[in-house]
């Protein structure tokens, strides 16, 4: 009887087990919480997200705004109110908006300003989909429904039985105008506000139509209704127009923008929404993402894993957003923020390269190459009205972290695959910036120091020089591997190899660390390797002693060789998670999320160190690069507000997570190779571009089963810890078998090492 008993347990527990493994994933789209990473403030950042409504790439996205207007966090999970429908471009919380304007429904009082139209609401009466929002208002008795297209959107609200309904327009401060339209149901204005850089004529021209006649119409200018005008331009503009409603009544509101004029504006909403209803509209909002999405399916995943994966996958397809437009005669134009004029071709904005250059922009170039191409395009238009690539765009050239990573992302693509653009123009921009200071961080700060010596010195009063010595020495890589690719003559292209090993100045054989370094050839003096900032950028000595990503090799080689390169990996797990923050004078956020995550030195909510689990390949140590890529994903990411471990910085966090998935990532952008982690799905299919297929197949995968026993690669056994981008395109099935203890023996030969400059043998 107990053994019967326990058989039945047994029988239960396993097909418990079982179905909690999603099968095939048919609707993609379902599976995303739009709210991870929205549970975030400035001293802790699970994310810094907002929930965004938006078509992959869109030119504009749609955010509830719990904030208060200018306030970078838009939206927080625990706020209990809500201030408006926004129109954003909102790169991060730390860079701000540009081009943003809202909606609100109110009902009863005349309300407009911000603070006194805001109304309490709850999640538990809230849907939130990357294509359609609905939200509950509980002060105004209104349901806000939004569903998105590219350029446009369409609002439902659902107002009670009243004879003033209202909805409010805010232009925001920093320069509007608004007129109201009554008999065509319209309204339209612009917004000048912006945070970062400097725009030269820059507008957010909004148009908006109503399906219902106002019965009464309002401009207002900051706190104060405008009297006998329906028009006007202030610092801060609005309109607050008024229906007689039902109960139930739904009043629908069509709205578009364009960087470039009204008539534009117009054309953009005419051609996005023309006749569709509201349904319309949302189902072929789902239809894109869903067809996007697809490009990846998995299988064989717990639900949490999967709702992880497409909600990180959501975040990739965002940033760089399209700037461009279609003109009445079906040309591409685009807002220059360099000149203030419409010009000709493509263009993105809204990303930082020190940020995407790691994963994000190699993500493209695998899996949705003919957007990157267009995004290189628009690169080529950047240099040519503005005179250099920028290093974050928001929209224009803004001053905000470190390094000339621009040369990275040319360079991937075009060695990637990417053709059909002017890459000799890139070539050209590629060059200047890195031999010229520019503004508004373009170009290298501390270039003439950089290509004397080697390196940026410590002593010469710029910031987080050491850091800036390993990306420009990563970044010469890059270039030179643009120029070989390129057909380049030597007498080109050689210095940029040579300054790619500027690494070896600052590695300090005392500490087996990189130090900052003095004009005189000194290393810096008191070091403490623990001290964030100063030398390096938002992390410390223990997180930039890796970027080298061009030669692990040769930084092997550095700390003394492969046992000990290995012993120096384990050490960022064993430290304690010790910090010295006397650089910024108190806990910098990124500081926190390291503490708190318990994995010693490891600081995976930053970008500097996330590709150093996978280092362990260059020295013989697979197992252990399999086994932090699955710790990691399975602690750091979850797909609830809390569920970054810091800033998720336009989908270059999530690009960890996804290619991480997959089981392979890309440590050396501007090589044809991936680095072998560990799949995390028993099968994972993606769909490329040019028709091929690449299969994964890891059966045996569970939460135990995180080590790689064998490899196959189109059926045949395969021992390398890398795989070639190239040869993946021709389609490919890899077959993973899966144990729960490590293969110390796979991947141990340095002939399975992957590239490294100093072991480059080609020509």
């Amino acid at each position: 009887m107990i053994k019967q008993f326990l058989t039945a347990s047994l029988v239960l527990a396993s097909s418990a087990l079982f179905a909690q493994t999603v099968g095939k994933v048919t609707d993609p789209v379902e599976w995303i919480n739009p709210l991870m990473g929205t549970a975030s403030k400035p001293d802790l950042s699970n994310g810094n997200t907002y929930p965004t409504i938006a078509l992959p790439w869109g030119m504009n996205f749609w955010t509830p705004q719990t904030g208060k207007m200018g306030d970078g966090w838009a939206y927080t999970y625990d706020a209990d109110k809500i201030r408006g429908f926004k129109q954003t471009h909102q790169p991060s919380p730390w860079m701000n908006d540009y081009g943003q304007f809202s909606v609100m429904p109110v009902t009863g009082k005349m309300r407009f300003n911000q603070d006194d139209r805001a109304s309490w609401y709850s999640h538990k009466s809230e849907t939130v989909k990357p294509y359609y929002y609905s939200v509950y208002l509980a002060d105004a008795d209104v349901t806000t429904e939004i569903t998105p297209t590219e350029r446009a959107a369409q609002f439902r609200f659902t107002f009670p039985k009243t004879n003033d309904s209202y909805v409010v327009i805010d232009a925001f401060d920093k320069g509007s105008y608004i007129k109201i339209i009554p008999g065509e149901r319209k309204v339209i204005g612009y917004s000048t506000r912006y945070s970062r850089g400097k725009l030269e004529n820059f507008k957010n021209y909004f148009v908006i139509y109503f399906d219902k006649p106002f019965t009464s119409a309002n401009a207002w200018r900051g706190k104060n209704l405008a009297k006998d005008t329906l028009e006007l331009q202030s610092d801060h503009s609005g309109a607050i127009i008024g229906f007689k409603t039902e109960k139930g009544e739904q009043v629908n509101m069509k709205v578009a923008s364009s960087f470039i004029s009204f008539e534009q504006a117009d054309i953009n909403l005419t051609r996005e929404l023309s006749n569709d209803s509201f349904e319309t509209t949302k189902q072929k909002g789902k239809a894109v993402w869903n067809k996007t999405l697809s490009k990846i399916s998995v299988e064989g995943g717990t639900i949490d894993q999967v709702r992880t994966f497409y909600s990180s996958l959501y975040r990739t397809l965002f940033f760089p957003h399209k700037m461009y437009e279609v003109d009445k005669s079906n040309k591409i134009v685009h807002y220059s923020p360099y000149t203030g004029k419409t010009a000709p071709g493509y263009r993105f904005a809204g990303t930082g390269f020190w940020d995407t250059f790691r994963a994000l922009y190699p993500f493209l170039n695998l899996v949705y190459p003919s957007v990157n191409k267009e995004m290189q395009e628009g690169l080529v238009n950047d240099y040519k009205e503005g005179g250099w690539l920028p290093e974050w765009s928001s929209p224009s050239y803004s001053d905000c972290m470190i390094g000339n990573n621009s040369a990275s992302v040319v360079a991937d693509a075009y060695i990637k695959g990417m053709r059909g653009y002017d890459i000799n123009t890139l070539w050209d921009a590629v060059k200047h910036g890195a031999n010229n200071e520019g503004p508004e961080a373009t170009g290298r700060r501390g270039v003439k120091y950089y290509n004397e010596l080697g390196y940026v010195p410590y002593d010469v009063k710029i910031n987080e020089n050491a850091a800036r010595t390993l990306e420009y020495s990563y970044d010469d890589f890059a270039i030179y591997q643009l120029g070989k690719a390129l057909g380049k003559p030597a007498s080109e292209i050689d210095i940029y190899k040579k300054r790619s090993m500027n690494y070896k100045n600052l590695f300090d054989p005392s500490t087996g660390l990189m130090r900052g370094k003095n004009q005189d050839g000194k290393f810096q003096s008191p070091f403490n390797p623990f001290k964030w900032g100063d030398a390096f950028t938002e992390g410390n000595s223990w997180h930039y002693s890796w970027s080298v990503f061009q030669d692990i090799d040769g930084l092997s080689k550095l700390m003394g060789g492969k046992d000990k390169f290995v012993q120096k990996l384990d050490s960022v797990f064993t430290l304690p998670p010790v910090f010295d923050d006397s650089y910024y004078g108190g806990v910098i956020h990124e500081i926190r999320e390291m503490q708190i995550a318990n994995m010693g030195q490891y600081a995976h909510g930053n970008q500097p160190i996330q590709h150093m689990i996978y280092l362990y390949n260059y020295a013989g140590a697979p197992w252990k690069t399999q086994y932090w890529v699955r710790e990691t994903m399975d602690r750091m990411y979850k797909a609830t507000p809390d569920g970054y471990c810091g800033d998720e910085d336009n989908g270059q966090t999530s690009a960890w997570y996804v290619f991480s998935a997959l089981g392979f990532y890309p440590v050396t952008p501007a090589v044809d190779q991936y680095v072998i982690g560990a799949p995390l799905f028993k099968k994972v299919t993606l769909n490329l571009e040019n028709g091929k297929t690449i299969t994964i197949n890891a059966p045996k995968n569970s939460a135990d089963n995180k080590y790689v026993q064998t490899l196959k690669y189109n059926g045949k056994p395969y021992s390398k810890n890398w795989l070639s981008h190239s040869t993946l395109l021709q389609g490919a099935t890899l077959d993973f078998d899966m144990s729960e203890t490590p293969n110390k023996e796979r991947g141990a030969n340095e002939s399975d090492f992957p590239y490294s400059l100093s072991t480059d043998t080609s020509k």
